[in-house]
């Protein structure tokens, strides 16, 4: 054997992609920098990680703006009219209700028996489609015909950080990937030049589970969402620094690229696929950032649809920021507004701190319905709204009106693409305690979320510790009734 049929023999394929003349490295960059790629196989170090993907099925909408009310919204107060439980206001709860069920803050429950609690608010019937909504709502119960509710989703967890964690990730533990992080790892990005995921937050208390609510868990982080701050600079560090020019950025950007590509075409690892696409994205968000947030380039009349205040951090001004998102080619945006966990404290009960939230959402939220129909892109826009559980029909024993945490029924809403417009789905019972027909898990909202954007949710799988995982775990099915 010759030295060199030696040597080829004992070169391994990363001494070969590292020492070959032309260089994966440079045909990584090239693929980079070409707005389609090279079309190269799946997997292969030379795929963008964010590149646009085929869905499995045509889908009917292309993406996703959901907003979330963080606290749990009582739905006595919102979106369930129960004329039964305002009759009976102040009676001893039934036994039935109670037994060998577990709220939160169980002691008050066996200290003394709670008393019903009958609706705070009037209700009224609106639209042809004659859906009952609180007068808290006046705005988007001018919406209703654009809207399919769903009074029955139940859900596992009564406290909120865990809540909101199987809301997005499928588990009420830490570690797993969120919604949003499924999605686009499946459908990758329409747009180069913003993230694929966004996080928008809103609201004066924090937000319970954090971070953790819109990480990528064990998918590449280059998947996970990123978040724009409550701040009058909600994307920092995007301008540079005094006398480094422009060229000067550019030519750092690329030689930091190089270095990338090349430890990439020598290990393989993923995260410096993500590392890459990190630089590349906030190297084009030095011009796209600035021009996306300034609100002041809308007219006065989508400002004052909306209710936004340019330069103000507010749900309002989040809801036209998401709606500039969805058009620039942002695949998923979630939308967190705190103060809804009303207790019946001086803080959060539902008396005067019930008005002050319903006021920041309202009008924004049937805005953004509104907005999207009158350029044309709720027919392939998703929208969503609702809490991570309800509230119970009893009150609780404090100065001030609040109900406990409920996981046996709550409601929320759908609009846009995909979506049977002017209906409601399920049934409770006269005191809104059991739901009677239709229940809905938080896993079918999830498998159906991912068939409107043309995702089987069975399918959509990524193997970690020897295991295939998914969104939606081992369950989930449609909800037929909601979809068009």
């Amino acid at each position: 054997m010759t030295p060199t049929q030696l040597h080829l023999l004992h070169a391994t394929r990363r001494h070969f992609f590292s020492q070959c003349f032309v260089g994966l490295g440079g045909l990584a960059l090239a693929d980079l920098l070409s707005p389609t790629g090279l079309h190269a196989a799946p997997g292969s170090v030379s795929e963008r990680p964010l590149a646009p993907k085929r869905p499995h099925f045509a889908p009917k909408a292309k993406r996703v703006v959901y907003l979330f009310m963080s606290g749990a919204p009582s739905q006595f107060e919102t979106w369930l009219w129960r004329p039964k439980l305002r009759e009976l206001d102040g009676q001893a709860t039934p036994d039935s209700f109670l037994d060998g069920k577990r709220f939160a803050f169980m002691e008050q429950f066996t200290k003394q028996r709670p008393k019903l609690l009958g609706p705070q608010r009037d209700f009224r019937r609106h639209g042809q489609s004659g859906i009952w909504v609180s007068e808290v709502f006046p705005h988007m119960a001018g919406i209703v015909d654009d809207l399919s509710l769903i009074y029955t989703l139940k859900t596992e967890n009564f406290n909120h950080a865990p809540a909101k964690l199987f809301f997005s990730t499928g588990s009420t533990r830490y570690g797993r990937p969120s919604m949003g992080s499924w999605i686009t790892y499946g459908l990758g990005s329409e747009s180069q030049n913003l993230p694929a995921f966004v996080v928008l937050r809103s609201g004066k208390q924090n937000l319970m589970g954090g971070a953790n609510i819109w990480g990528s868990g064990f998918l590449p982080t280059t998947y996970q969402g990123v978040e724009f701050l409550r701040s009058a600079d909600p994307i920092p560090n995007l301008s540079s620094p005094p006398g480094f020019s422009a060229e000067r950025q550019a030519a750092r950007v690329s030689a930091i690229r190089e270095l990338n590509l090349a430890r990439l075409a020598e290990v393989g690892d993923p995260e410096i696929s993500t590392r890459i696409a990190a630089y590349e994205l906030a190297h084009h968000m030095q011009t796209s950032g600035p021009e996306l947030m300034d609100l002041s380039s809308e007219s006065q009349a989508t400002l004052d649809l909306y209710g936004a205040e340019p330069g103000k951090s507010t749900f309002a001004n989040n809801c036209l920021v998401a709606r500039r998102l969805l058009e620039r080619g942002t695949r998923f945006v979630q939308l967190y507004h705190t103060g809804w966990d009303h207790h019946g404290n001086r803080v959060n009960n539902l008396a005067d701190k019930l008005d002050e939230v319903a006021l920041d959402v309202d009008r924004a939220s049937a805005a953004l319905v509104t907005d999207l129909k009158q350029r044309g892109l709720l027919d392939d826009t998703l929208v969503i709204w609702g809490g991570e559980f309800g509230r119970t029909p009893m009150g609780e024993i404090k100065e001030l009106p609040g109900r406990n945490h409920h996981i046996e029924n709550f409601p929320m809403w759908f609009a846009g693409g995909g979506i049977k417009p002017g209906q409601t789905i399920g049934e409770v019972d006269e005191l809104g305690f059991f739901i009677t027909k239709d229940p809905v898990e938080v896993y079918d909202v999830q498998a159906t979320i991912l068939h409107l954007l043309g995702l089987d949710h069975t399918k959509l799988t990524f193997r970690h510790q020897g295991r295939d995982f998914r969104l939606t775990d081992v369950a989930g099915r449609l909800i037929e009734p909601l979809l068009a």
